[in-house]
């Protein structure tokens, strides 16, 4: 599947599959979720579903834990030591 071909509705369609996927079976894998959503998008879209299934987990585990999301982190401004 080529960018140009990407649609930002397909990525929505795909975020809210994920995540009501994932409410479904919180212990499912990558590979279960390719099994089952794959056949709902384009078929190169594997690798855009296991990264939206990355979000979604990273966001509950802040839920959980109360911690900021690792990239939160890479963005904080540098200090400087003297």
């Amino acid at each position: 599947m080529r960018y140009r071909e990407d649609k930002p509705e397909d990525l929505d369609r795909a975020r809210a599959a994920v995540a009501a996927w994932r409410e479904k079976y919180p212990q499912g894998t990558a590979q279960q979720l390719i099994t089952d959503l794959g056949g709902q998008f384009h078929r190169d879209y594997g690798v855009v579903l296991r990264a939206v299934l990355f979000a979604v987990d990273m966001h509950a585990a802040k839920i959980t834990t109360g911690l900021p999301i690792v990239a939160e982190a890479y963005h904080a401004p540098s200090r400087r030591r003297s």
